[in-house]
């Protein structure tokens, strides 16, 4: 067994070496100190009771600031090394593929665009960028995957989005690493690493009839946001606002990004679209469950891409 578990993303070897370097500074300076100090207890020790008290010491500024300031750096190349990696696994590529994840005691369920559905199982293809959109039911979970390094909590009633690429075909555990509940040892599942051609077989495979966005886009009607957003445009219109900056009655200008627009499902008058009324549209907390309130942050998003007139009759 080797110390860390395979190494099988982009990420995971920086991940490795920021922990190596954590611990090698942590393990030579807890060294360097109690070397110092046994160093010091033997050395300056009273030897006889008749031994006249030692004088005081009042200290040396070089020494002062050397003890300090060395340190000091060693601790600030930490930060800037991890604040580095921490941007980066948060901020996807634009060519990322997504993916959606919803925790529930006790499994993970998770939704493709093209409608696919795995529980406890998630299928990705190396070479390419994945952006996880995660999701809670009830309580905090943690998705884990130990080999991409990648460690998230999922926290009830927001979106949390993670990113990874992975380099190495083969089955590596998935895991929810925060304990949520009785049978959270259960909570365990498998991602399985394809190459592109192999993914591409399996997607088809698997294919539904209806994608995330068609799926949302009854939802959208089902729930009545069709009258308000499309008919009588007592809404704002939704083509073409994802991802776009909007302002708010309030003054503030807020990205309509996946957290954005599920807030704006589940509590409308939090946040009201400047030029239109509150306590217009329904609050729909409660109302709709964490996949199908996915399905129509998809079907919003894919109006970016499509005239909202084209709309009108989502199938």
């Amino acid at each position: 067994m080797g110390l860390f578990p395979p190494q099988a993303s982009t990420t995971a070897w920086h991940v490795d070496a920021l922990y190596v370097y954590l611990v090698v500074i942590s393990a030579v300076m807890t060294l360097l100190i109690f070397v110092v100090i046994g160093i010091f207890a033997f050395k300056y020790r009273r030897r006889s009771p008749d031994d006249p008290m030692p004088k005081p010491i009042h200290g040396s500024v070089p020494l002062e600031l050397t003890w300090s300031v060395i340190p000091f750096l060693f601790m600030l190349v930490m930060f800037a090394w991890g604040t580095k990696l921490y941007f980066e696994n948060y901020t996807p590529p634009r060519d990322a593929l997504d993916v959606y994840v919803v925790g529930k005691q006790w499994m993970w369920k998770v939704q493709y665009p093209g409608g696919q559905r795995e529980i406890d199982e998630l299928h990705v293809p190396t070479g390419r960028p994945i952006k996880l959109t995660l999701a809670s039911e009830d309580v905090i979970h943690s998705f884990y995957i130990p080999a991409f390094r990648l460690k998230h909590d999922v926290v009830p009633g927001s979106y949390q989005t993670y990113w990874f690429e992975a380099t190495e075909p083969g089955r590596y555990h998935l895991f929810c690493a925060e304990y949520c509940g009785t049978n959270h040892s259960r909570m365990i599942g498998w991602v399985t690493v394809m190459d592109p051609v192999s993914y591409q077989n399996w997607l088809a495979s698997g294919a539904s009839n209806a994608s995330m966005s068609d799926l949302g886009a009854k939802l959208f009607e089902k729930y009545g946001c069709i009258t308000c957003h499309v008919t009588n445009h007592t809404g704002p219109p939704l083509n073409n606002v994802f991802n776009h900056p909007v302002q708010l009655t309030d003054g503030r200008t807020a990205l309509a990004d996946e957290a954005f627009l599920r807030q704006a499902i589940l509590n409308p008058n939090s946040r009201v679209v400047r030029g239109y009324q509150p306590n217009v549209m329904p609050v729909y907390q409660g109302q709709i469950d964490e996949e199908s309130l996915l399905q129509l942050v998809v079907y919003i998003k894919s109006l970016a891409q499509s005239p909202m007139n084209s709309q009108a009759n989502p199938q």
